[in-house]
């Protein structure tokens, strides 16, 4: 397989969307339903890349992110918000937080696959 990516998100219909786009193109992916448990998901496998939700049970995307920022050995991995959450304030905290890109829902999935793509040959 090739790299690993964690995705947070608790809506199923586009979880799987997001993961079968995502393993078709040679990602290992690994989808999660709430911030809880992709950040013990994050922890375990070192992913090379992270696309968090930001309203979801346990803990929301924002807290993932702190969290995941403020570890030494997991704030260099590249996030990418993708919500719903299109105020600039929420677009601002993502992006002042530490994530590598922000998109909102809907989105086209040839564009996040693209975005994706771009942050995994930065962060190599």
């Amino acid at each position: 397989m090739g790299q690993k990516i964690v995705i947070a998100d608790d809506e199923e219909h586009l979880g799987h969307m997001i993961k079968f786009k995502l393993e078709r193109s040679g990602f290992e992916v690994i989808w999660k339903l709430d911030g809880r448990q992709a950040l013990d998901a994050i922890r375990a496998e070192r992913p090379d890349l992270v696309i968090l939700d930001v309203m979801m049970p346990g803990l929301t995307g924002f807290e993932v992110l702190e969290t995941l920022k403020a570890d030494a050995e997991l704030k260099d991995i590249p996030v990418v918000m993708l919500t719903a959450r299109s105020q600039e304030s929420d677009i601002v905290r993502g992006l002042e937080l530490g994530a590598a890109d922000y998109m909102i829902k809907p989105f086209r999935p040839a564009e996040l696959l693209a975005r994706i793509k771009r942050l995994i040959q930065i962060s190599e």
